[in-house]
């Protein structure tokens, strides 16, 4: 039997995100086996490079699964998906802004009890190019979700945001201040989202945890060494926090250049 988001009634929510840098080559490494294992309630990816039906059946629709895809107009390049056992209320692909969907970059899904978005933000480009563009997305993407707390609605948003905001959350903070992904200007943004009241779910249980990476480049044995960045998030609106039961990393997990990331919340 499918259930509705109405019909919520589980002890906890269990949410992943993960970028899995290609949904077709994940799958070859055993992705759909992880989601069998794991069975999330909700899981995002981002980068999934491919449309729909360039999937087989059982990537395109996992047994159990609801499953929602926004892909890029570009073959190969960009695109989310959304795999829920509760059936959304309602799902919005994109957000209702040209330039941005035509790049496969948000889902929006309506479980009545809260909102979640699921994101790939855009990478400024080695340079910085894509910088103002990513800014754009960031300044749009954040007035979607106070519109939506203005309304009365929790807010839960993930994904690949681009970006790590702290020094502690990458290895190489000197050497990458003028790196896309640790620019001013992009950790500026995340500054915003916190003095909004918005909460990352990892820094809110894990505060001051050190070499906790979600993303290292293929290149240098970044990941044997933890030469990593921490640029996969969780965030909640402030309504959302007493709800949190856990948020983690895990980087025990392969398949991609990312690992996935989890929330935990109470129904």
């Amino acid at each position: 039997m499918q259930l509705l988001a109405t019909d919520i009634i589980r002890i906890m929510i269990h949410l992943y995100s993960w970028n899995v840098n290609g949904v077709r080559a994940a799958q070859k490494k055993g992705f759909l086996d992880w989601v069998v294992e794991t069975r999330p309630d909700m899981l995002c990816i981002q980068e999934t490079k491919a449309q729909p039906d360039q999937l087989d059946e059982a990537l395109r629709s996992p047994e159990g699964y609801h499953a929602y895809w926004s892909s890029a107009e570009r073959k190969g390049y960009s695109g989310v998906g959304l795999f829920s056992l509760l059936e959304p209320a309602s799902v919005k692909l994109g957000l209702g802004i040209e330039e941005y969907d035509r790049e496969g970059r948000t889902i929006i899904a309506d479980y009545g009890d809260f909102v979640l978005i699921n994101a790939y933000f855009p990478n400024g480009g080695r340079d910085h190019s894509r910088v103002p563009f990513k800014m754009a997305y960031k300044a749009d993407f954040l007035e979607i979700c106070n519109d939506l707390q203005a309304q009365g609605r929790h807010v839960v948003f993930c994904g690949d945001v681009n970006t790590a905001h702290r020094e502690i959350d990458l290895a190489r903070p000197k050497q990458n201040e003028k790196s896309t992904g640790f620019l001013p200007i992009e950790r500026a943004w995340i500054d915003q989202v916190v003095e909004q009241g918005y909460l990352d779910t990892f820094r809110l249980m894990h505060p001051e945890q050190e070499d906790a990476y979600s993303w290292w480049a293929y290149w240098g044995n970044a990941r044997e060494r933890n030469v990593g960045w921490r640029i996969d998030y969780f965030f909640i609106s402030p309504g959302l926090r007493e709800r949190v039961v856990a948020a983690e990393i895990h980087p025990e997990i392969m398949g991609s250049d990312h690992c996935p990331i989890s929330l935990t919340l109470a129904a």
